[in-house]
């Protein structure tokens, strides 16, 4: 059950409905998760600097269980999801960051409860 929330100073026409479920599409296929437990939130609009330039930018969250608890593993996901984001948002790699951040299943609730017991 995958989280992706990504933040820009793009404005909020750039990130259509299409984009949104290609963005789905993309770092569920990075992570090897199925699309139907996909999280994703997208903030358009926002004042963002990125090393030390306000210019057009992206980063982007990933936070999962079992997939983004390794160097080897994020750097596979990383390179996967910077060539959706550079290809469709027409971005430099210096302009994106993600940030990957490992949960564990009693840190992610659903149903009225947690997902150790689901």
């Amino acid at each position: 059950m995958p989280f992706i929330v990504l933040q820009s100073n793009l404005a909020a026409s750039t990130f259509s409905e299409d984009f949104l479920k290609k963005l789905c599409s993309s770092t569920a296929a990075a992570l090897g998760k199925p699309e139907d437990r996909m999280n994703l939130v997208v903030q358009p609009g926002l004042p963002m600097l990125i090393a030390g330039s306000c210019s057009p930018c992206v980063m982007l969250s990933v936070s999962a269980i079992g997939v983004t608890d390794t160097a080897d593993k994020n750097k596979e996901h990383s390179a996967k999801i910077f060539e959706f984001l550079t290809r469709e948002l027409g971005l430099t790699e210096d302009r994106i960051v993600i940030q990957f951040h490992a949960l564990q299943p009693h840190q992610v609730g659903k149903k009225g409860t947690v997902m150790s017991f689901l």
